[in-house]
Order: C-alpha cells, then sequence, then structure tokens
C-alpha cells in the first residue's frame, strides 16, 4: 500500500557525491525526508504515487491509467537510442523517491534496470511489461535483434493491442499499490482501452489502402516486428546491424540489391537513428528514403494534443501509407489526445 511518508527526496550534497560514484554503485544510506511543508510544490506533490518508467510511450501509457493521482518520470529522455542509453548517477534520485518502477524489460533497458535494482528502496516493485506480455515462444528475433544474441525485439508496444496490455499490467500494479483508488484506475483503463480498440480498427483500415504489393517495410531500424504482422504488413529487413553500428560496404550493396529488386518505393529511417547511408542507398536503388518513423520519441511538444502514444502511433501510419501509396486520410482525424 502507498504511504506517504515514502515519498523521499535526496540532499543536493547526497546528489553531487552520487554524481562522482560508479554508476550501479547503490544508495548505501536512505536519504533524509525532505520538509514536505517547505515550498508549495512538494505541498501539491503530497499524496500523490511516484512512478519511474524508461521510454516516453511507456511513460505515456503509465501515465494515462494513473491520471492525476500519480507522478511519472521517464528516465530516458525522449528522441535518445534506448538501446545504448546509460542512465546518469543523478537518476538514482529518481529511483530512490520512486513507489513503483515500470520497464519494459526483454533486454532493452537493463542498465537503467541495474541502477533500480541497486538504488530502489525495499518493497518497491520493479514491474516488466514485455516479458508478462508475451512467453518466450511468442519472441520475435529479427536482423536487429538476431536469435544467436539472445535478445528478442523488445519493441511490443508498437502493436496497440500490446500497449493495452501494458496499460493492464499499469492498471493492476497501480490498484494493488494503492487500492482506494482501484476503481479510478479501472475507469482510466477501461477509457484508454476504447480507444486503443478504435484505434486499432483506424490502422488496420488505413492500411488496407496500400496497395497490396507495397505492403512491405524496409526500416533502419527493427522496430515493426509486433506491427506489421498484425495489420498485413511484411518487414523485408533492416539496415542497422543488431550491433547498432554502420552497415558495411557489402550489406549496403545487398540492401540496395534487394530494394531493386523487389521494387520497394520508400525505405523507412528515424531522427533517433541518424545514417549517412541511407539517402545513398534509396536514391542508387530508386525508392524514396523518409526519416520520420518513431519508435519511442512523442511528436509535437509536450502538452500538445498530439503528444502522446495514440499521437506516435497515427503519425507513424500516416507517414508509411503515404509513401507507399495508401491514403492517410482515413486515419487523419484520429484523436490523438491523452485519455487522461
Amino acid at each position: 500500500m502507498f504511504h506517504k511518508s515514502t515519498f523521499l527526496m535526496l540532499s543536493l550534497f547526497t546528489l553531487l557525491l552520487a554524481a562522482c560514484a560508479a554508476p550501479a554503485a547503490p544508495v548505501t544510506e536512505p536519504p533524509a525526508a525532505a520538509d514536505e511543508a517547505s515550498t508549495p510544490a512538494a505541498a501539491e506533490e503530497m499524496g500523490k504515487i511516484q512512478v519511474a518508467t524508461t521510454v516516453s510511450p511507456i511513460a505515456n501509457i503509465v501515465a494515462n491509467i494513473g491520471g492525476d493521482l500519480i507522478e511519472v518520470t521517464g528516465i530516458v529522455p525522449e528522441g535518445t537510442n534506448s538501446h545504448t542509453f546509460e542512465p546518469a548517477p543523478s537518476d538514482a534520485l529518481t529511483i530512490v523517491a520512486a513507489d513503483l518502477i515500470i520497464v519494459n524489460g526483454l533486454d532493452l533497458e537493463e542498465p537503467t534496470i541495474n541502477l533500480a535494482e541497486a538504488n530502489k528502496r525495499d518493497g518497491v516493485e520493479i514491474i516488466f511489461l514485455g516479458n508478462n506480455t508475451v512467453s518466450p515462444e511468442e519472441y520475435v528475433f529479427d536482423f536487429s535483434f538476431p536469435i544467436e544474441a539472445g535478445s528478442p525485439n523488445p519493441h511490443l508496444w508498437m502493436n496497440p493491442l500490446y500497449a493495452l496490455r501494458y496499460a493492464e499490467l499499469t492498471k493492476d500494479a497501480l490498484s494493488e499499490l494503492d487500492p482506494a483508488n482501484a476503481e479510478t484506475y479501472a475507469a482510466n483503463y477501461a477509457a484508454f482501452e476504447e480507444r486503443i480498440n478504435a484505434l486499432d480498427v483506424a490502422i488496420q483500415e488505413t492500411i488496407n489502402t496500400i496497395p497490396e504489393e507495397n505492403r512491405r517495410l524496409l526500416t533502419y531500424h527493427d522496430s515493426f516486428a509486433y506491427f506489421a504482422p498484425r495489420y498485413g504488413l511484411t518487414v523485408i529487413g533492416a539496415i542497422q546491424p543488431s550491433d547498432f553500428s554502420e552497415p558495411s560496404a557489402r550489406e549496403v550493396a545487398d540492401l540496395i540489391t534487394q530494394l531493386r529488386e523487389e521494387e520497394i518505393p520508400a525505405i523507412f529511417g528515424s531522427e533517433v537513428f541518424p545514417s549517412p547511408v541511407l539517402d545513398q542507398i534509396a536514391a542508387d536503388a530508386g525508392s524514396i528514403f523518409i526519416d520520420t518513423l518513431s519508435d519511442d520519441d512523442l511528436p509535437g511538444d509536450p502538452g500538445a494534443p498530439n503528444h502522446s502514444y495514440f499521437g506516435m502511433m497515427v503519425d507513424n501510419v500516416v507517414t508509411m501509407t503515404r509513401a507507399l501509396g495508401g491514403d492517410p486520410s482515413v486515419i487523419e482525424g484520429f484523436d490523438t489526445s491523452n485519455v487522461n
């Protein structure tokens, strides 16, 4: 159960010392509790459950379920490569203050999880969303996440129905921690579920407008492994190797040949994964290159109606549908605002 007395803060002196320590070093002494009435901000936050999470789509899903009852902090900054992100020692401040920690799992955020396990307070639970959404038999291994490397593709949230499962797990965790507000979390989940189901239908109707021969994706990073099968798209490859380096000259040549032979009209990249070879590959293959797909960067500015999980998914579908010869107007009017 959530207790207000667990709302802890590190002193500035402790934080400065942590910045000089090794990243995985635990906080061995609990920080002194801040004077809860010392500032208006502290007084305003009294009673809110502090939730630490990682990438922005997950943080947004959690915020939709918790609403005004929780305060969510995403440790991985937007626009950052979540696979290679290393948390700063000062992120221990977020971990120590957290009443609940929610991560994707499936080896996506290992440095952050290590920091959380070393610094979380006794009794604070870490919820692994991905590991509790699909079984090992359902894992997808691909070009960016080969089976020999041992880690499955972790981008489950790109399938809206898996995002809904993430929301359900969040609802259950918050209800267990704060049973007095379980009905509110359930109502928030119901609103999220309704919007997700509508999104699922809108995505399918939009993808159906793409000529069947064009329903193929070649992306820079393998982010759509769980999205594509849901909507009848085929992922034919990825440009970024599994070690997140640039592709070799041989790999570039093979990709150009593949694009030419299969007459792929567009290849897709991301601003999070800039690559100097993408324009070359597209030009040599007679395709167009679009670098605005996203798997963990929400569109718009914080507070904007489209700065949401829904906004990210709609933007992606509009972008790929337009580039592949379909009609994006089917989904362009979808409500991308948060349900909370």
